[in-house]
This record gives structure tokens, sequence and C-alpha cells, in this order.
């Protein structure tokens, strides 16, 4: 019986899970941003547009590479030593069978799109309950602070 309720809330315990990001094919022209583009990044390169919705409704878009950071990001170190620690957890959309705790941390919402590492990215956050919370937080330098 202990087994059974330890296996059972592991899942509970190791926070919010994810998913891997299917990268989109081939075939799709590689750039969801602009759809002309040649998907042409070279294997482990990161080259990201990020766009941040505020509290207030203005949004802000901005570019970022890492290795060397750089792009109109306000701080890029930051941002790529963010997706450096957490990109592999936080990037990922959370699984729909996870159940995230009931809460709310603010209005903001984000999309990253481009590539991480060479693969693919299209991720969305916000800060609508607790996975999607915690997605945001562990992103921090990439995404601002948020909260209401």
């Amino acid at each position: 019986m202990c087994a059974l309720v330890v296996t059972l809330m592991l899942p509970l315990a190791s926070g919010c899970g994810v998913r891997p990001v299917t990268p989109p094919s081939p075939s799709t022209g590689g750039n969801p941003m602009n759809p002309s583009a040649s998907p042409a990044t070279p294997s482990g390169a990161t080259d990201l547009k990020i766009r941040v919705e505020g509290v207030s409704g203005t949004s802000q878009t901005w570019t970022l590479t890492c290795d060397p950071p750089a792009g109109d990001h306000p701080d890029p170190a930051a941002a790529c030593q963010a997706l450096a620690a957490h990109g592999a957890a936080a990037l990922p959309a959370v699984r729909k069978d996870v159940v995230c705790t009931d809460q709310y941390g603010g209005p903001e919402k984000a999309t990253v799109v481009g590539t991480h590492q060479g693969q693919q990215v299209l991720s969305s956050f916000s800060r609508t309950n607790g996975c999607e919370i915690r997605r945001w937080d562990l992103l921090k330098g990439l995404l601002p602070p948020g909260g209401v």
C-alpha cells in the first residue's frame, strides 16, 4: 500500500511536469514568426524572438542570440543564462494531465519563438496557475519579473 501511495504522489512531488517541445516539420518553413524564413540555424545555436505583453496591455518584442549573448533583449547575458539553466524544463508546455495549483500570478503573457540549442521553440507563457507561474519564474532573466 505504501509503495502505491508513493508511486501515485511522485508526479505531484516533482512539481509541474513538462513534455518535450515537438519541433515543426521541416516542410513548414522553419520560423513560425516568419514562414518564409529558412530554418538555417546552426546546430546548437540559440536565436529567439521574445514577445511580452505587460500589465497595462503594452507589448515589447526582443531578439536574442546566445554564444555570445547578443540581440536587443534588455539583458542578453542574463537571458542566455536563464535559458541554459532552465530552458529544458521551462520551454515545453505543461502536460495536460498535470494538476496545477489554482492561483493567479498576474495578467502578463509571453511568447518565445525560434531555436534554442538548435531545437525549434514555440512556447507560450502566462501566470494563470502554479505551473505556469513556475515556468515563468524559471526563466527570470529571459522574461521580466511578473506579478500583480
